[in-house]
């Protein structure tokens, strides 16, 4: 064929192509699903199709539909960070929140408070109430009734006689019980049938929950404890082991715990919502820092969900500031206060060292410890430190509102807290105060916290201005709040003058956090150190208000109570409030489950966490 030939026939061919195209135009394209993949063909000569005019896209008709991402799919681990070491999973032998939250993932009480305030059921079917027959209108009983089928995660049934077990467990005083403030107003339970049991109260109590619900009120198995009240409790191997590794209820059972470190939890194949449940691995990471703790959520997410940003607001803002996490915050965390030892920590006592019988040189001095209190400036404390995470108070009980005192006032007076105490005989003798050879140098310890250190540095300044002398010591956080009775740098044994630690009352009545200052409580080698006193504060007038307390009805006189007793503490120095927290945790923005909670644990609702897109 000729060159020319050739040129034709090709130019025939293109004019053909470009009809076609035309024809298929016409025609209005359907929607189909995506082609699999084909081999791609080789390409053959042809030529360009005339250049067209683009046509104005055809304008919608209806909004396009949104697109929903797909649901994230169950398992993997859920990593939890707490700065301060989980040492001990059984929480009636605790003194630190990280170890009642590390038993949380385990254990469960009957009920909980969720971030309402209200009472949530857990192993209980529902909440009793008058109206329903579950509480008796005199404050005589209550009646729970439990959830049928409830399993532990060895798959043996739990029973009625699990929860009566559990009350005579720390009912023993020899069990050194620290929840034992819960179990005291109980004078018997009874079964009425394998799944309702009836407490009967000692005194009429307006509070029909003290007992068995939050974080004091989990429930032991007594087949693993039953060998394990008394004294045997914190002695025997048996029960030392159990301490570590209980069996439990809840979503997850223990794979290891490594105290002050790690604790690894797996499903539970027994609980009752195990379809529910959408982590197939709990983590608890413990130990390092609330700063890095922060870092590790919210600007590297390393981790789900970190506990207690007490943090320097300085620090605290731009790390939450990041766009990568959610704070948690609200009410109150907590009140951070400064615990005055009443006993004499002075090591030279040997085994006498901090027991209540051995009454503290100069901190028994009423005008010492009011001095303290005025010369704190608490203001600088919360502006300086806390930013908005926390606020100056005076009270002790700050929550519910109606038992916040409006009696007490804490403004600084430095020139007042010098006259008392010359008046009270204290003179200076260079920077130091002294009387009949005592001098005013006083041992201040708190756990191992970039803001509590602050908060050290302040107060050491502020009493350096009125003649006394802070030698200050910070200890870690596992250790400080940690339930060892062989070491002595623990809040319980308290071998120091004065201590700084945050914490408040578990329950929307307050009688159970009020008991924590009765002569009972007061901590000592007799109870292993577990006494809810640790100030060993012993006043007569506040145990006979604590007296009416628990068997007065009537709300309002209750409230009334309340107030007289917060007064007293504080206008005797019992202890000397600083803040009001409000410091938040932080979760993962793909982490939904978390609340805030004001008296419960932060993981409350662990069970009920789940990732999402």
């Amino acid at each position: 064929m000729s060159y020319k030939r050739l040129w034709v026939w090709i130019t025939l061919m293109a004019v053909a192509a470009i009809m076609l195209a035309a024809c298929g135009q016409q025609q209005q394209a359907q929607p189909t699903a995506a082609p699999a993949e084909q081999p791609t063909a080789v390409p053959q000569l042809t030529a360009a199709p005339a250049e067209q005019p683009t046509a104005a896209p055809a304008q919608p008709t209806a909004e396009p539909a949104p697109i929903t991402p797909p649901a994230a799919q169950p398992g993997g681990k859920l990593t939890i960070l707490y700065w301060q070491a989980v040492t001990t999973l059984n929480p009636h032998l605790a003194t630190g929140t990280k170890d009642f939250d590390g038993a949380t993932v385990i254990l469960e009480p009957l009920a909980r408070y969720d971030q309402n305030d209200e009472l949530v059921p857990f192993l209980a079917a529902e909440i009793p109430t008058v109206e329903n027959g579950g509480v008796a209108p005199d404050g005589t009983s209550v009646t729970w009734k439990i959830k049928p089928g409830l399993k532990w995660s060895d798959g043996t049934d739990f029973t009625i006689e699990d929860i009566i077990f559990t009350w005579k467990y720390c009912a023993d005083p020899a069990t050194a019980c620290t929840t034992k403030a819960a179990f005291d107003p109980i004078a018997n339970i009874e079964k009425i049938d394998d799944t309702t049991l009836k407490i009967t109260w000692k005194e009429p109590t307006a509070d029909p929950y003290i007992a068995f619900v939050g974080p004091f009120g989990m429930i032991l198995q007594q087949k693993q404890f039953g060998n394990c009240i008394g004294a045997a409790a914190s002695t025997s191997a048996e029960c030392q082991a159990a301490n570590l590794a209980p069996i439990g209820t809840n979503a997850w059972k223990l794979r290891e715990l490594r105290p002050g470190d790690t604790v690894l939890y797996e499903r539970n194949p027994f609980f009752r919502d195990a379809d529910k449940v959408f982590f197939d691995e709990v983590e608890i990471k413990g130990g390092g820092d609330a700063t890095s703790a922060a870092r590790a959520v919210c600007e590297t997410g390393e981790v789900d969900f970190a506990w207690n940003l007490q943090i320097p607001k300085a620090v605290l803002e731009p790390i939450l500031n990041s766009g990568k996490c959610d704070a948690i915050a609200g009410g109150s965390f907590g009140v951070e206060r400064i615990v005055v030892n009443f006993a004499n920590p002075d090591p030279a006592l040997g085994d006498k060292r901090s027991e209540p019988d051995q009454p503290h040189p100069f901190l028994t001095d009423p005008a010492v410890r009011r001095a303290i209190s005025l010369a704190i400036d608490r203001k600088a404390i919360a502006e300086q430190l806390y930013g908005p995470t926390g606020e100056p108070t005076c009270n002790i009980l700050v929550v519910p509102a109606a038992f916040n005192s409006p009696n007490t006032t804490c403004e600084r007076n430095v020139e007042e807290a010098k006259r008392i105490l010359e008046e009270a005989g204290w003179k200076l003798n260079g920077p130091v105060r002294e009387k009949n050879g005592v001098k005013l140098i006083v041992s201040f310890q708190t756990s191992i916290n970039t803001l509590r250190q602050g908060e050290q540095a302040i107060i050491k300044s502020n009493l350096a201005e009125i003649g006394i002398q802070v030698n200050v010591k910070a200890i870690n956080a596992a250790v400080f709040f940690g339930g060892d009775a062989g070491n002595p740098d623990t809040l319980n044994k308290f071998y120091a003058d004065l201590q700084m630690y945050t914490n408040g009352p578990n329950s929307a009545d307050p009688q159970q956090y009020l008991q924590g200052w009765i002569c009972a409580e007061v901590s000592s080698s007799a109870n292993q150190w577990n006494g809810s006193n640790d100030g060993r504060y012993c006043n007569p007038e506040y145990d006979a208000l604590f007296e009416q307390l628990k068997t007065e009805l009537d709300p309002e006189r209750r409230a009334q109570l309340a107030i007289q007793m917060n007064d007293l503490l504080v206008n005797d120095g019992a202890v000397i409030p600083l803040i009001n927290r409000r410091t938040p945790n932080a979760k993962l923005k793909n982490l939904e489950g978390p609340t805030f909670n004001t008296f419960d644990s932060s993981i409350w609702n662990i069970a009920m966490w789940r990732r999402v897109p």
